[in-house]
């Protein structure tokens, strides 16, 4: 088993619930001990039964697989409480979420969900919550171990010399695309509608007719809406300017602020609690509409411009100056892939209203207008596109895909670090195993040295 399948199954849910085993009225049977840690026999049996339910692949026996990567999170956790490691309790929160939905959906109730894991919600929640928080704290510190990783041209080419025949990538279909984009105008009847509507919610906190957080679950059109707006402690680094300015300046924890305008829409805030530079709050978030007509003539407005183009008045990326995206504006429209830092998607790396018309295209070719989701501001706007480049299915070579073979190297270095991390791990870390494990086969010997 190679080392990026313990350190995936160490971040996926298949790990939940150690942290509450030793809260059962059964006495629990000890498994392993990993410093002053136990791993119980019950949390092995969960974590498999988990994993079959996700269909998680586990190369070699689950009962030697599983408790080594238990094993080795313990020592990520341990790491971290010596370097004090915090999450955003927002991104747990969030995550949290997601997966409690996703399990409702494909066991068809919440109910369901409780039967299967044989668990009220509450106690599923907070356990799925301490997964999600440790996922988080574990990634961090590999973060940490990794972070002065230096890669040369050099070092990939060697890289890729190095590579088996049968291991070199094969690259599926890729698009280089530029693009132009409008934001219609929102209409100043729906921004003061908007505002009309925070003014109420703030003055009905204010007067204590209503709670905020119930407010929020109302009418917030975030995601946080369902935790009562609540986006837990963050520092101003990560908080939009304008929502931070006034966050940061609160007092009063039982009072609404006044409206905050915000690249996302307009929010009013609640203090929740400050701690040092950080500050937890929950917020109203409601994004005002782009009317239909607004919609039309931004669509018109690009058709217009698209005529010119093809008319030969301007290229395309002359005319990318009346974009107002500023990221591709400044870039003569170029799309710049976030995964990789290059102008090459896969098809599905696109946003999907993008992919659906580059599909169809040829190379050079401009397409029609069409209504798309701002990904940043969730928003609709206006865009066009010109697919600039198609690179067809191939097997990976230095020349035409060295990001992606940095990439590859990147990975595999990083792994290296963090599998060399947990080897002296292992050696400076008290470690008692029961006598059913001895005969297992483990990614890191370590365990049995100290064992034996």
């Amino acid at each position: 088993m190679k080392l990026k399948h313990i350190t995936f199954a160490i971040a996926g849910c298949a790990i939940a619930f150690a942290a509450f085993a030793a809260n059962n009225n059964v006495i629990e049977e000890v498994a392993w001990m990993v410093g002053d840690q136990p791993i119980y026999k019950s949390e092995i049996e969960e974590a498999y039964q988990q994993m079959l339910y996700e269909k998680t692949p586990v190369k070699g026996d689950p009962y030697c697989v599983i408790p080594e990567q238990l094993a080795i999170e313990k020592l990520f956790l341990h790491q971290a409480d010596i370097d004090t490691v915090e999450v955003h309790e927002s991104l747990v929160a969030q995550q949290v979420d997601a997966r409690i939905n996703y399990l409702i959906s494909n066991l068809g109730s919440q109910e369901k969900v409780e039967e299967y894991f044989r668990k009220p919600m509450a106690e599923f929640r907070q356990q799925m919550t301490e997964s999600m928080r440790n996922q988080y704290r574990v990634a961090q510190v590999q973060r940490d171990i990794t972070k002065n990783l230096k890669v040369t041209p050099s070092d990939v080419r060697k890289y890729f010399n190095n590579l088996p025949e049968d291991s070199i990538p094969y690259i599926p279909l890729q698009v280089e695309t530029e693009i132009i984009t409008i934001n219609p105008k929102i209409p100043q009847q729906e921004i003061d509608d908007i505002k009309a509507r925070l003014r109420d919610y703030a003055d009905r906190v204010n007067s204590g007719e209503a709670q905020f957080s119930t407010l929020a679950i109302l009418h917030s059109e975030d995601g946080s809406s369902v935790r009562g707006g609540e986006i837990g402690f963050s520092g101003r680094g990560s908080l939009d300017p304008e929502y931070a300015a006034v966050a940061f300046n609160l007092n009063d924890p039982k009072k609404a602020s006044k409206i905050v305008e915000s690249q996302f829409g307009y929010h009013i805030i609640q203090l929740i609690e400050k701690r040092g530079d950080r500050v937890n709050t929950r917020h109203i978030l409601l994004r005002p509409k782009v009317s239909e007509a607004e919609l039309t003539v931004a669509v018109s407005r690009l058709d217009s411009l698209r005529t010119l183009i093809l008319d030969g008045k301007y290229t395309f990326e002359e005319a990318t100056y009346v974009s107002q995206d500023k990221d591709t504006r400044n870039n003569h429209g170029r799309m710049v892939n976030p995964e990789n830092n290059s102008s090459r998607f896969e098809m599905a790396q696109l946003p999907q209203e993008v992919a659906k018309v580059v599909n169809d295209m040829q190379v050079g070719d401009i397409s029609e207008p069409f209504i798309m989701k701002d990904p940043k501001l969730n928003r609709d706007i206006v865009a066009m596109v010109k697919l600039t480049a198609r690179i067809e299915p191939h097997k990976a070579s230095l020349s035409d895909d060295y990001q992606v073979l940095k990439g590859m190297y990147e990975n595999s270095a990083r792994q290296k670090l963090v599998s060399d991390w947990i080897e002296k791990k292992i050696k400076d870390t008290y470690v008692k195993i029961e006598d059913n494990w001895i005969d297992c086969e483990f990614e890191h010997e370590g365990w049995l040295k100290i064992r034996k």
